[in-house]
């Protein structure tokens, strides 16, 4: 079976966001923001999930635009968390970073699904 970079990429981003959503509850006693954040970048994967088992080339383009806003979300609440000094500068850079690759994917494969089909 062939490797599936973007499933790979938002799985190993959302067990970072689990273990980041951990460290706040616990740490800084942050339950607002932090959990927003828990929905909306463990979603990013699962609307990838759903894609894969699209039944159509339709569904998979409708899923996956899905997980493009949901990681445009949590971008926000990175940046959020990050500028109201609940989360170290390193470590939000990285995981800006990380976001930012997810969405230059999944924007690619949009793209290449539009040129392709519509």
């Amino acid at each position: 079976m062939k490797e599936n970079v973007i499933q790979n990429k938002t799985y190993a981003f959302s067990l970072k966001i689990v273990k980041l959503y951990k460290r706040l509850v616990d740490e800084k006693r942050e339950y607002v923001l932090s959990k927003q954040l828990l929905r909306f970048g463990t979603s990013i994967g699962a609307d990838i999930e759903e894609a894969i088992g699209g039944q159509s080339q339709k569904d998979f383009y409708a899923k996956l635009t899905i997980s493009y806003k949901e990681a445009r979300e949590t971008k926000y609440w990175l940046r959020l968390l990050k500028d109201s000094d609940y989360l170290e500068e390193d470590t939000a850079n990285n995981l800006l970073n990380d976001v930012e690759e997810i969405l230059r994917i999944i924007g690619s494969i949009q793209k290449t699904i539009k040129n392709k089909n519509f």
